[in-house]
């Protein structure tokens, strides 16, 4: 069967090991494919040397501070959620050296630090990690100051999205307007399909970039039929949400309530333990460390991620200013649902719920919303 005439907004249909193929061109192409795989008791995103390594017929069974694996029934390769880890990993690393210096006579010399950027494949990419990137970018591409290792790995970037298949117990992507679809910046789109005994993927073309690495892999005209059923995939995953989130007016919500004593039940449960902030898709927090070796012969400054929630991150002369696990917690609650939207022009979440799955003890940013809500209300209903 001859191969189409690829073109951005077209879509085709792959088979189940096509989807390898693919993998093997990115690669033949000099990049370095990311993707999911087994890791550790989790999906987590690594580099991968072939198709095998994706999770393939397993999934993941998400609620408030707990996550686990588990087969399922079929050879799906993407048939999961999403894990602990985000794009962030790669694109704002954990950490990172700004420069070193060796001592050099009387002085110190400074040794270059530019790094050629790493030419990447994301595979795997869903909606709200989408959209995550797409905040980071605000941060770091847009405005006064530029992040220019961000920007020179970012540029270096081919995406593969996958459109969500199910919904985790923590999602709510839906409620935030993220997902479950991605309809932007994408090279090449994946739906994965398993009905009535078939498997294949309806990939929609994104870019010219994504119409010449997918023209390697063979595939075919999608039919009605098979675009009818990528649009099925989807809507369900839509409709069965682990989690949802009123969002009408959310930062007035939080504006008007900044000594709602809701504040001090959250707090009394929270360990400010950061992992909340880890693992979210779109904090950026970070912190500056310089380093110098016993002998003072060399030194290094390097950026490490850091957090709100950590008593340090806000100490100036004479303490902490926020002090209190309630004054953390309401920080980053309030920031990522209201005033990240002053400041970026754009919700700082994105309804992925690994806040929710990886809190130890289970608070729920959807829950602790609609705990406001609700008492606002019940005050307006009163005689």
């Amino acid at each position: 069967m001859p191969q189409p005439n690829l073109q951005t907004g077209q879509q085709v249909v792959l088979q189940r090991d096509d989807v390898f193929q693919l993998l093997k061109v990115l690669r033949e192409r000099g990049y370095r494919v990311i993707g999911p795989t087994l890791r550790r008791g989790a999906i987590v995103y690594e580099e991968l040397n072939s198709g095998a390594e994706l999770p393939a017929g397993w999934t993941d069974t998400q609620d408030g501070g707990t996550y686990r694996l588990q087969k399922r029934g079929d050879k799906a390769l993407f048939g999961y959620t999403v894990g602990p880890h985000s794009w962030k990993k790669i694109l704002h690393p954990a950490t990172r050296r700004f420069w070193r210096a060796k001592r050099n006579g009387a002085g110190f010399e400074l040794l270059d630090e530019e790094r050629e950027p790493a030419k990447l494949a994301f595979v795997g990419v869903r909606a709200c990690d989408r959209q995550a990137i797409a905040v980071q970018d605000k941060i770091f591409l847009e405005g006064t100051y530029v992040d220019p290792a961000y920007k020179s790995q970012r540029e270096n970037v081919f995406i593969v999205v996958v459109n969500c298949g199910q919904a985790g117990g923590t999602c709510f992507c839906a409620s935030m307007g993220t997902g479950p679809k991605v309809t932007f910046g994408f090279d090449l789109a994946l739906t994965e399909v398993l009905e009535n005994g078939t498997h294949y993927f309806v990939v929609e073309v994104g870019t010219a970039r994504g119409a010449e690495i997918l023209g390697g892999v063979p595939c075919k005209e999608a039919s009605s039929e098979q675009l009818a059923a990528a649009k099925r995939v989807v809507a369900k995953t839509a409709a069965h949400m682990g989690r949802r989130m009123d969002t009408t007016d959310i930062k007035e919500l939080l504006y008007r309530n900044y000594e709602h004593p809701r504040w001090d039940n959250v707090a009394a449960r929270c360990l400010n333990c950061s992992n909340c902030t880890m693992v979210c898709p779109t904090c950026f927090c970070t912190t500056v460390e310089d380093v110098t070796n016993l002998s003072g012969n060399s030194t290094e400054r390097w950026r490490k991620w850091d957090s709100c929630f950590t008593m340090d991150f806000s100490y100036i002369v004479g303490g902490s200013v926020r002090a209190s696990a309630l004054a953390r917690y309401r920080q980053w609650m309030t920031h990522k649902l209201a005033t990240w939207i002053d400041q970026f022009g754009t919700s700082g979440c994105v309804g992925c719920g690994r806040c929710i799955t990886w809190c130890p003890v289970a608070i729920d940013i959807t829950e602790e919303v609609r705990a406001i809500r609700e008492s606002e209300s019940a005050k307006k209903g009163a005689p």
